[in-house]
């Protein structure tokens, strides 16, 4: 169904899909998908290998042209959208990002400013800070000087969260974020993610393996299943056993969090 998008409220809300359908040459991956994402939120796209959970964030990255629908921004198109003034709005870290041989940590970090300088506007204080806080806030900054190709996965990782930070783009689209993060590091980046959200208002929407996790950091979840969208809502309404049943044929209790409170999924 077409999302309602009549009033200026709504069409404000932040980013929405209007029945997208999504696929690579001949081969169709989500059909007719609509969904609404509002600014402000911490949302989890979840599902089982090959739902497409990746191809649908990269549709709302624009790194993926639809065959059919659209993705709006603000209620602008984002394919109409000025690439540069887009990338003030957007940060998109994709999945297996590869980084140029041989370059540092603080110059990878560097070039999340692309978007905010011009081709011949000098390195500013504004810049620098930007940067700084950043690495500091994905604990890097002993590693700034260091060349990307001799860190670990994890510490990858984090180098490339801190450049999507550095961007300063009040939307993040992160395709798994944790990937190759310990389980500690993993809470400190979703953690991270989640004061920026409610600090500064900024509007984070991932792709998680981790169920419980994204539960627990998570207002909004997105489970898709083979066949599509099975739920999209609050933690507490899309993690129920017959949700997960129909996503990923997975019989589970889903008992509160002893911690949190938040869903906890248990595998019967």
């Amino acid at each position: 169904m077409t999302l309602d998008l009549q009033t200026a409220d709504t069409l404000l809300a932040g980013l929405l899909a209007e029945t997208l359908s999504l696929g690579y040459a001949e081969r169709p991956v989500i059909s007719e998908l609509s969904l609404e994402l509002p600014r402000g939120e911490m949302t989890a796209i979840l599902g089982p290998n090959g739902c497409g959970k990746s191809t649908l964030l990269r549709a709302m990255a624009r790194l993926l042209e639809p065959s059919a629908g659209r993705v709006l921004l603000d209620g602008e198109d984002i394919h109409r959208r000025d690439t540069r003034a887009l990338a003030r709005e957007m940060a998109i870290l994709p999945q297996s990002p590869i980084a140029p041989e041989g370059i540092t940590v603080a110059d990878l970090v560097k070039r999340g400013r692309t978007p905010w300088r011009g081709l011949f506007t000098p390195w500013r204080e504004e810049d620098a800070r930007a940067c700084a806080e950043a690495l500091a806030a994905v604990q890097m900054t002993e590693f700034a000087e260091r060349p990307i190709g001799e860190l670990s996965g994890g510490q990858r990782q984090r180098a490339w969260i801190a450049l999507v930070l550095a961007q300063g783009a009040p939307l993040l689209l992160l395709d798994e974020p944790t990937t190759y993060l310990d389980l500690v590091h993993q809470i400190d980046v979703l953690a991270l993610l989640r004061r920026r959200n409610r600090e500064a208002g900024l509007t984070v929407i991932s792709v998680l393996h981790d169920l419980n996790l994204a539960a627990r950091f998570s207002d909004r979840l997105v489970l898709l299943g083979r066949d599509g969208l099975v739920a999209t809502g609050a933690p507490w309404d899309v993690l129920t056993p017959a949700n997960l049943q129909t996503a990923f044929g997975l019989a589970a209790r889903v008992d509160p969090d002893p911690v949190t409170g938040t869903p906890m999924i248990i595998p019967l």
